[in-house]
């Protein structure tokens, strides 16, 4: 009676997916930089650094924008049917999609294909949902399944596990690739296990997972909370969308020509100095959650979003000028709590929601970072090459600002929340 009880309990944790499949992530994405850089390395058609530069962004560039743009559709009918009761679709279906995308890169390495065949990886990743599905599946799980008052710590301790585990991912991806036998090349082997952590993650989700039936009282209690607030929900939803997509602008802009800054002079890593640095950013996982269980005994959420806001404008605006490794540590530090805006303002709006539309609030959310990364990433990367040879890190500048520019909607909810507070009080 014992071991069923057991076995009930392990499934109700989704905790084991997000750990298994962010330390996949982090040996595929550890596994395709250092491909990638070997391959324009190697390419006699660029005989310089400039060209090299170009190419591998061009490169990231398609890739990312594929990866952005084909998962729009699939997400939102998976969301819809997450909210119609089937929320392990929104999970399983993405990791479906994560399994056998990422062979194709055991493919390209083995068989020598052209980096262009993962362009069809990233097809099949987003026909399945992507990365938005999956996350935005995750979250909604996590809400769902918490009252308001531990809304925020929950979907910050599932940041923080999916920050240790690409720490972890990160750190010993490097090490992972250079192993090789004779008949396997360097890469494969990594590549490998982030395919056999996906199919775990695919098993544990489809047969293990549970999900836990909450009662009705707790959603019609909402429903009728839902009906009895005004306007102002609206305005917070705007303002608090606004400020979450300038927000990932600058973030995402700023990390995706990072993945090139550091394979050029006078970085240029290798695959054990990328994993270490890939290693750095998941640290930030860990510092904001002990910032967000710090902070919010003596702040609001509106005070913690821009807390964390501030600390990435800092970091990235000192990471424009970063001549050496030790540099890029030091920028690095100064993002400690740059992670803490994100899973905030998620908790924040699935407080302005009745239970049955978390899972199309979260998606919305998702998918409008994918439709402005549709813009904002050919234009980082443009932006990054023209300015190559004079200032390099221009693109980080323009992070900054962008960064300052989302703390505003922020700001106007923290003042509209903190005004209603006042009336309430003097309304007693």
């Amino acid at each position: 009676m014992k071991m069923v009880n057991l076995k009930c309990d392990v499934g109700m944790y989704i905790e084991p997916v997000v750990l298994c499949a962010q330390v996949a992530s982090a040996f595929y994405d550890t596994g395709l930089q250092s491909t990638v850089k070997e391959r324009y390395e190697n390419n006699q058609n660029f005989t310089n650094v400039d060209s090299q530069q170009k190419a591998i962004s061009n490169f990231y560039m398609v890739y990312t924008m594929v990866g952005k743009f084909v998962p729009i559709i699939p997400a939102i009918i998976l969301a819809r049917c997450g909210d119609r009761g089937y929320r392990k679709l929104p999970i399983v279906v993405p990791l479906i999609g994560y399994f056998f995308a990422r062979m194709f890169l055991i493919f390209v390495i083995m068989f020598n294909w052209p980096l262009e065949v993962m362009y069809g990886g990233a097809v099949i990743h987003g026909l399945c949902g992507g990365f938005s599905s999956y996350w935005a599946g995750v979250m909604a799980l996590v809400s769902l399944n918490t009252s308001e008052e531990e809304r925020s710590p929950r979907i910050m301790r599932m940041e923080l596990v999916y920050g240790i585990a690409g720490l972890v991912g990160s750190l010993a991806s490097g090490h992972l690739f250079q192993l090789y036998t004779v008949k396997l090349k360097s890469g494969v082997i990594l590549v490998g296990l982030s395919v056999a952590l996906y199919f775990f993650c695919l098993f544990y989700s489809t047969f293990v997972l549970r999900i836990a039936r909450s009662g009705g009282t707790s959603e019609r209690r909402e429903s009728v909370g839902i009906l009895e607030r005004s306007y102002r929900n609206t305005t917070n939803i705007a303002l608090l969308f606004a400020g979450a997509i300038l927000y990932d602008i600058a973030v995402g802009g700023g990390m995706e020509i990072l993945v090139s800054y550091v394979m050029k002079e006078p970085l240029n890593w290798d695959a054990k100095q990328i994993g270490y640095g890939n290693a750095a950013g998941f640290v930030i996982f860990i510092t904001s959650f002990l910032g967000v269980k710090v902070f919010s005994r003596c702040f609001s959420d509106a005070s913690l979003i821009m807390i964390g806001m501030l600390s990435f404008c800092a970091g990235i605006y000192f990471m424009a000028f970063v001549t050496s490794t030790y540099w890029f540590y030091l920028a690095r530090c100064l993002m400690l709590f740059a992670l803490i805006p994100m899973p905030t303002i998620r908790s924040v709006l699935s407080k302005q929601v009745e239970g049955s539309s978390y899972g199309v609030i979260l998606i919305a959310l998702q998918l409008s970072f994918k439709l402005v990364s549709l813009a904002y990433t050919p234009i980082y990367t443009k932006v990054y090459q023209a300015t190559l040879d004079v200032f390099p890190g221009f693109v980080f500048t323009l992070s900054s600002i962008i960064t300052f520019v989302a703390i505003i909607p922020i700001c106007i909810v923290g003042c509209r929340t903190a005004h209603r507070a006042y009336e309430r009080i003097e309304g007693n």
